[in-house]
């Protein structure tokens, strides 16, 4: 039986339109009762401007009390590409071009609007501009890219600061006010170098991936001993704040941002600085398939909690080949899904409950985006039954009549009057790609953190010169560009060796500090490069995998 004729196809093309009529359902009751606000309330069938990450944006031709900036229709721009809506998206261009401007005395956090209204505008600009695609009948003249450039240029200011780390806050019209606070976090001023660096390179101006890349590496040069960060520091001082972290709130997308500015730019020290930054990360948080928190200073654990924003993380090993680990801590997540019924925002592992104060569930897509990869990765069909899951769930807890509403306690599945824009920018968009790949079938993408597609060109890269010879990497000599094999271009874990005899050691792999294995303590045991998990030492004073016997 053919794949196309066998039941699991039957199965992915129901739930995929099942994926569409919730994206619809959420999309034509927010084009109803809240556009051009920037998000419904789908409960009560209103909207609200007042997002705390965001502040309020304005549009031209509307009265001067009006806030809003059609958040979420910007958010909408990929997922309508994906699902062949090209009328939607054409009208959406059209009223965004001709009503949205950022030339409004509005603080907004500038992380949130990097990754929502930068990302889904250069996202969209890039689309539109894809001559294959025929999106537009009209002539596309830039307009998302006159925007885009525009609010680029209005974060600017926030870069302005000894140490190069941008302000977590910022006024479009006046620059950074007076007393604005000089806390941020790892993730606010470590995750900008995807949407600035893509701005940068349509546009042509350097200045977006400049002042990107000079906050990633003065981050990066705070690193402590253990080549661990904390969660929040001073922009003005350089110093930390919080030493405790994670992979999780306030630090996740910087790791994630290393590994796709790698594959989206080309440049070697991403990749390092990544390789680096994972294997600290399996040494001092990984506890079999969870991840705990630690202290960068002493890599002593924390907090032993798992909070909903670390399920990325299976989907970004995924990209590096640590398939076995991902599949692993993606198996542990989806056990707390159906354990109940989605997934709280923090659970307690050292007490195997939910936190007492955040129990709620609001829409979030992390779960279904390594579902996604993982299914990329495996073709197991295992995958399409968890997504079938995710979205019974979904349509059984939090579809309402005017949309889909967040949850406010997941044990008692009361609900709450907000429906978040990353819910059609994000959960939709994995769900339905999970279903129906096709769209990354026609070209290579990296999704950003919120889900907008950037493609992988070519021209976007930087050649090596030929000299060039990194101790990891082997070089087959080619007219006249280098091909490079590596763990992550072959996405093999574990170490293999090649028919050449060369080895390639996997992303996670740390040897053990003798070659002959032999140990006093722990701490002189590696992370096995054919599971992933951490070797301890035996009582004869041997390296092993000895917990797992």
């Amino acid at each position: 039986m053919s794949q196309s004729q066998s039941p699991w196809a039957a199965k992915k093309k129901r739930m995929k339109e099942k994926v569409r009529n919730m994206f619809y359902h959420a999309y034509d009751n927010y084009m109803t009762h809240a556009f051009p606000h920037d998000e419904l309330k789908p409960i009560s069938k209103t909207f609200t401007n007042s997002l705390s990450e965001l502040g309020n944006l304005k549009l031209e031709h509307l009265p001067q009390d009006y806030n809003g900036s059609a958040l979420t229709l910007i958010e909408s721009l990929s997922s309508l590409v994906i699902m062949g809506n090209s009328t939607e998206f054409e009208r959406a261009v059209l009223w965004l071009s001709e009503n949205l401007t950022f030339d409004v005395d509005a603080r907004i956090n500038l992380f949130e609007c990097n990754i929502r209204v930068l990302g889904g505008l250069v996202s969209a600009h890039l689309l539109a501009s894809d001559s294959s695609k025929k999106l537009l009948q009209g002539a596309y003249n830039n307009q998302l890219l006159v925007l885009a450039e525009d609010l680029g240029k209005r974060f600017l200011p926030a870069f302005n600061t000894p140490t190069g780390l941008p302000y977590a806050w910022i006024n479009l019209k006046y620059g950074v006010m007076e007393n604005e606070t000089t806390e941020t976090s790892t993730s606010g001023c470590g995750s900008l170098i995807l949407e600035m660096g893509a701005l940068s390179k349509v546009t042509g101006d350097p200045i977006y991936e400049s002042v990107a890349l000079r906050a990633l590496r003065k981050l990066w040069s705070m690193q402590s001993s253990l080549k661990l960060f904390g969660t929040t520091l001073d922009v003005a001082t350089g110093q930390w704040i919080e030493y405790s972290s994670g992979i999780g709130a306030g630090v996740d997308s910087f790791y994630e941002y290393l590994l796709k500015a790698h594959i989206l730019f080309g440049k070697e020290d991403f990749w390092k600085m990544f390789h680096s930054a994972y294997v600290a990360v399996q040494k001092y948080f990984r506890h079999g398939s969870w991840y705990h928190e630690a202290d960068m200073r002493t890599g002593r654990a924390t907090y032993w909690q798992l909070t909903s924003l670390q399920a990325f993380w299976p989907g970004l090993q995924v990209l590096i080949g640590d398939v076995m680990a991902a599949n692993s801590s993606h198996r542990e997540f989806f056990h707390v899904w159906k354990r109940y019924g989605v997934l709280p925002e923090r659970y307690l592992l050292d007490h195997q409950m939910i936190h007492p104060t955040e129990k709620y569930y609001p829409l979030r897509p992390e779960l279904a985006e390594s579902t996604f990869y993982l299914y990329q990765a495996t073709k197991d069909p295992w995958y399409i039954e968890v997504g079938e899951s995710i979205v019974n769930s979904l349509n059984l807890y939090t579809k309402v009549k005017g949309g889909f509403a967040s949850i406010k306690d997941v044990t008692t599945m009361q609900l709450e009057d907000h429906q978040h824009s990353f819910f059609l920018a994000e959960t939709c968009k994995y769900l339905y790609l999970l279903f129906d790949d096709s769209f990354v079938h026609e070209n290579n993408y990296v999704f950003t953190t919120e889900g907008h597609p950037l493609p992988v060109l070519s021209n976007w890269h930087e050649e090596l010169p030929e000299a060039y010879v990194p101790t990891n990497w082997t070089f087959v000599k080619r007219q006249p560009r280098v091909s490079r094999i590596s763990a992550m271009s072959l996405q093999v874990c574990p170490a293999l060796n090649l028919k050449s005899g060369q080895h390639i050691e996997s992303a996670c792999h740390i040897p053990d500090a003798r070659s002959d294995f032999r140990c006093l303590t722990d701490e002189d045991c590696g992370v096995d490069a054919t599971t992933c998990r951490r070797r301890s030492c035996s009582m004869a004073g041997f390296c092993g995998l000895w917990l797992f016997i």
